[in-house]
């Protein structure tokens, strides 16, 4: 029996360092994308017209840090608004007037939930809801309008100047 361990100790050792490597990535991979909610966030739900491409897990920011993520979405039956809920460091004391928008890292980036913070001293607590909310800017339809607005003043130009003797 102790030949056979003297044979395959290295390969033991090897073996036990691949795991103990496999699960210290694991954890570095959780830790550095945000994975799961911090203790004791603080659960705020925003009010938005429209959350196009914000899913649960999408990143809460404010001046561009990571202070939170989505947790759930759901559509209020009533104003046909979303409601998002949103899981905010409870070191980071935000305004009880902050306002949240929905905003892109560049043209072609992902969403990403923006906090700004207002100016009043009591901070967020856990079930306060924020109700000055931006939603998602339809870059295709701004693109449409563009296209269709262009168009339809070089079409009157046109019949104008075609009318004129």
């Amino acid at each position: 029996m102790k030949t056979l361990f003297r044979e395959n100790a290295g390969e033991a050792f090897v073996g036990l360092l691949v795991v103990l490597l496999a699960v210290w990535f694991t954890w570095f991979a959780w830790a550095q994308s945000g994975g799961g909610v911090k203790a004791g966030a603080i659960k705020v739900v925003a009010i938005f017209p429209n959350v196009g491409g914000v899913n649960v897990g999408t990143d809460v920011r404010i001046a561009g840090l990571k202070v939170g993520s989505v947790i759930k979405q759901q559509l209020d039956p009533a104003s046909y608004q979303v409601q998002v809920t949103l899981a905010i460091d409870p070191e980071i004391k935000v305004p009880v007037d902050s306002s949240a928008a929905i905003t892109s890292e560049g043209l072609l980036g992902s969403n990403y939930v923006s906090l700004q913070p207002g100016g009043d001293t009591k901070p967020l607590k856990d079930g306060d809801t924020i109700t000055d909310t931006q939603g998602t800017v339809d870059l295709m339809g701004i693109v449409g309008q563009l296209i269709n607005g262009s168009g339809a003043k070089d079409a009157a130009a046109g019949n104008s100047e075609a009318g004129a003797p």
